[in-house]
C-alpha cells in the first residue's frame, strides 16, 4: 500500500514548540496569535475547555489539538490542578497547509483510544515532568510523533468528514491522490487518475467529488499551488517553479495561481513580504 502521508509530511511538515509541562490551576486564557495551532495532552485531572460558543468537559487523560488558529479557555475548579503538556504547532504553509486544513476545528480522543502511542505517551510524559538535559528538544519530537499516530487513527477509523483526509481514508480514491502528491508535474487525465484508482471514469469522478468535495482537477490544482506557493517562500523563480510544478510556462501557472488563491503570484509574495516584516 501506498504510503498516504509520505508526501504530505515531506512536503508540508509540522513542528511543535513546547510552552507547559506542568499542572495548570485556575482559568487559563489562551489568545489565537493568528499563525499557530495547538496541541495539549492532559495526563490527569478534570477541565472544562471552551472556545467559541462551544465547550467540552475532560474528566480522562485526554488529547486535545487544534489544528489552526483557535482562542480557548481551560477552567479548573478551585483548589484542582491538571497535570499538562502544551505546545505551539507550526504546519509549513499556515492556514494552507493541505493537512491543518483538513482537521476539524477541534479534535479531541482519550490517550488510551490513540493506537499505538502508550510507549511513545509513557516516555514524553516522564521527560515533561523531569528536569534532564535536552528535554525540551525530546518532547517536540515526541509530540510530532503523537501528531502523525493521531493522523494514522482518523483516516483508518473514518473519523474524518470530507476533504483531503477522507479522500486518504478511501481504500481506492487514495491511490489517486498519493500519486499527485508524489508526481504534481505529471500530465494526469481524469481517466489516468481513474486507472490509478482501479476505478472507472465515471465511478471514479463522481466518488471523488462526494468525498473529497472538490474534482480530481481541482484538487491537482491546489496541490500544485500549494508546492509553488512553498517554493516561492524560498526564493525560487516564477519559471523554475511553473516547470516543476507541471505548468508550461509562467503564465499558465499565474492563471492557477490566482484561480486558487485570489492573487497572482507576485501580489501574494508581496503580501507574505509584509507580514512576515510586521
Amino acid at each position: 500500500m501506498a504510503d498516504r502521508l509520505a508526501a504530505l509530511m515531506t512536503h508540508f511538515p509540522m513542528s511543535a514548540q513546547v510552552f507547559n509541562t506542568g499542572p495548570l490551576c485556575g482559568i487559563n486564557t489562551l489568545q489565537s496569535d493568528g499563525v499557530h495551532g495547538q496541541l495539549h495532552l492532559v495526563r490527569n485531572g478534570v477541565v472544562e475547555v471552551r472556545y467559541g460558543r462551544e465547550s467540552l468537559h475532560i474528566e480522562q487523560p485526554s488529547l486535545l489539538l487544534f489544528p489552526r488558529p483557535l482562542s480557548h479557555r481551560f477552567i479548573i475548579a478551585p483548589g484542582h490542578d491538571v497535570d499538562m503538556v502544551c505546545a505551539n504547532l507550526s504546519f509549513e504553509g499556515g492556514p494552507g497547509n493541505p493537512i491543518a486544513s483538513a482537521l476539524a476545528d477541534v479534535v479531541c480522543l482519550p490517550l488510551d483510544g490513540v493506537w499505538g502511542a502508550e510507549p511513545v505517551l509513557s516516555l514524553l510524559f516522564e521527560e515533561a515532568f523531569e528536569q534532564r538535559c535536552g528535554r525540551v528538544a525530546l518532547i517536540e519530537r515526541l509530540l510530532e510523533v503523537v501528531m502523525i499516530q493521531v493522523l494514522r487513527q482518523l483516516m483508518e477509523s473514518g473519523e474524518v468528514n470530507g476533504g483531503l483526509l477522507s479522500g486518504l481514508s478511501h481504500p481506492r480514491l487514495r491511490n489517486a491522490l498519493v500519486a499527485m502528491h508524489e508526481a504534481p508535474a505529471k500530465e494526469w487525465s481524469l481517466e489516468a487518475l481513474a486507472g490509478v484508482a482501479g476505478m472507472s471514469r465515471s465511478v471514479f469522478a463522481t466518488t471523488f467529488r462526494e468525498t473529497v468535495g472538490i474534482t480530481p482537477g481541482q484538487y491537482l490544482q491546489g496541490w500544485r499551488v500549494r508546492l509553488a506557493q512553498k517554493a516561492l517562500r524560498r526564493g525560487r523563480s516564477l519559471k523554475v517553479i511553473a516547470a516543476e510544478v507541471g505548468y508550461g510556462s509562467e503564465a499558465a501557472l499565474s492563471r492557477a495561481f490566482k484561480v486558487q488563491s485570489g492573487q497572482s503570484p507576485r501580489e501574494w509574495k508581496n503580501q507574505l513580504s509584509m507580514a512576515t516584516s510586521v
